[in-house]
């Protein structure tokens, strides 16, 4: 593994606020307090906990004297929120009051027991541990606490899109592709593994296999029941189970490998995933078919891609169409977070060995920018546990192996939780002033569109010809107050806009963009269009 920053600075303790060194009977000066209130001291006070940046210096010098006790409960809280605050999630780089992971907040009447949650985002999260024992040793620290009691929890499995998802996909968190493009390279085997990773670090976790010519799952997992049901009730497809992590393949559906042609493929894919009934998983690993046609696109379109993860090998032939994935992945807005090479080397004789050369992962993640490498080794034992279909994670948890699959897990957790609090692209229409909106990523910024002007500004077959470019839809044949009936999200990268016409128009959030540049509309933050 290479260029994997470490999972967690040594320390998650903030330093303490430095006190203001006044006699007693001083008043405070102007001006003495001229930083803005912390992060926690905002989130708190939305709680009605929080003092002011005042009360916080005082508190802090408190905590640090030798006082022994608390006028109020009310004033307790506020001990334990301020002590909390100095505890840094590092990768929101925002301490874990601000963050919102304190619930649950009981001081005994004695003011002498405290007990609090902290519920993360994840319950693989990989510094949980050390979360538990920081708040246990900072709160404990106060001069009044004689017990501390702390619960661990994780958030709710939802997902981050905010738009109309399928009931299948209502309770998945996050949904992870791993890819390569080209066959042979060992995606499935990754897919695998990391998923059984995941599983192991406490996560929920489900397996699709999207490879309906050439099906894996069934060879690389030995589930008690191999065969996919239907629930009769719902109609909905009840996944395989192995080793606690669910599974859905069309190996599992009877039927072998699909003989079948590219739109039959995608309706196949497109039932298989959405009318499962997942329940709430953390992470969703798809295992992507070979390429860049018509079934990653449907699934990209389909399910809202948290991130993916690329697979490759050493060969400049595998690169070759590893590139293409990164980039249909990049025009889809679905971000790539590590690159796995599969074969890289092999140990004998106490020297390595490179058979197939060096530099093809390091070249993907140089010119796109990716940031974590991770390297396997030629293993016959990782080859061999794909084929007696246990898991080489699940065989050996401790070798080198599950060990580079561990660092991985990691960074699929932290590069999730960070993604997960990127605001996206939102899309509405706003029957007030007959408009629709367009919300800016990471911004409080949005622009207005005229429906008509969108309409007519479709690029699809049907409104443009596809080999002369020649304009079908004339300006006059869109009324000019035309309204959508609907606006529904496609994956991470475009609307699907229903009109009055039964026209289903895909418009992409770079067309949208493109399109408020053309006509020059001004942008304005969110509260001020809607005043």
């Amino acid at each position: 593994m290479r260029n994997l920053r470490a999972a967690a600075p040594a320390s998650f303790l903030a330093p303490p606020a430095p006190p203001l060194l006044l006699p007693p009977s001083t008043p405070t000066p102007r001006g003495a307090f001229t930083a803005k209130a912390s992060p926690a001291a905002a989130a708190a006070q939305a709680h009605g906990w929080c003092p002011s940046p005042r009360r916080v210096g005082r508190l802090r010098r408190r905590a640090g004297a030798a006082s022994s006790s608390v006028a109020s409960v009310e004033d307790a809280k506020k001990d334990v929120l301020v002590a909390l605050s100095q505890i840094i999630d590092p990768d929101f780089g925002t301490d874990i009051v601000s963050c919102g992971f304190v619930k649950d907040l009981e001081i005994s009447e004695a003011l002498e027991e405290v007990s609090f949650r902290l519920e993360l985002t994840t319950p693989a999260c990989p510094i949980k541990d050390m979360f538990e024992e920081k708040a246990n040793e900072v709160v404990a620290a106060l001069p009044w606490v004689k017990k501390v009691n702390v619960t661990m929890s994780a958030q709710p499995a939802q997902p981050a899109y905010a738009g109309e998802l399928p009931e299948g996909l209502q309770k998945i968190s996050n949904i992870i592709a791993v890819s390569s493009c080209k066959g042979g390279v060992g995606k499935s085997t990754v897919a695998v593994n990391l998923a059984y990773t995941l599983a192991g670090m406490g996560a929920r976790v489900g397996i699709f296999d999207a490879d309906v010519f050439g099906p894996s799952l069934p060879t690389m997992v030995s589930p008690e029941n191999r065969l996919l049901v239907m629930n009769p009730e719902s109609r909905s497809i009840l996944p395989t189970e192995y080793l606690g992590v669910k599974m859905v393949s069309f190996g599992f559906a009877g039927q072998g490998r699909a003989i079948m042609r590219g739109p039959m493929v995608s309706g196949v894919i497109n039932q298989l995933l959405t009318t499962t009934d997942w329940g709430e998983l953390d992470y969703l690993v798809i295992d992507m078919p070979p390429g860049t046609g018509d079934i990653h696109l449907t699934l990209c379109q389909v399910a809202p891609l948290t991130a993916a993860v690329i697979v490759t090998t050493p060969q400049k032939l595998a690169f070759i169409d590893v590139a293409k994935g990164v980039r249909m992945f990049s025009k889809l807005k679905v971000p790539c977070v590590a690159v796995v090479e599969n074969m890289c080397y092999f140990d004998a004789d106490g020297k390595r060995f490179y058979p197939f050369g060096q530099g093809s992962g390091a070249q993907v993640v140089q010119q796109f920018g990716i940031p974590h490498l991770f390297d396997l080794p030629i293993r016959p034992t990782l080859s061999a546990s794909g084929d007696t279909g246990i898991p080489e994670v699940v065989a050996d948890p401790q070798g080198d192996v599950a060990k580079t699959f561990q660092n991985l897990g990691v960074c699929v957790v932290q590069q999730c939780a960070k993604i997960r609090q990127q605001v996206s692209t939102a899309v509405s229409y706003d029957r007030s002033i007959r408009a629709i909106r367009v919300k800016v990523p990471d911004s409080d910024e949005e622009f207005l569109l005229h429906p008509a002007t969108v309409r007519r500004n479709d690029r699809s077959a049907q409104s443009v010809d596809e080999w002369t470019g020649e304009q079908k839809v004339q300006y006059g044949d869109i009324p000019e107050d035309i309204e959508p009936e609907e606006i529904r999200p496609m994956g991470n990268y475009a609307v699907s806009i229903t009109w009055p016409d039964g026209f289903s128009q895909i418009a992409p959030y770079d067309q949208l963009e493109m399109l408020e540049r053309l006509v020059d509309v001004p942008r304005a933050t969110t509260a001020a269009v809607s005043s």
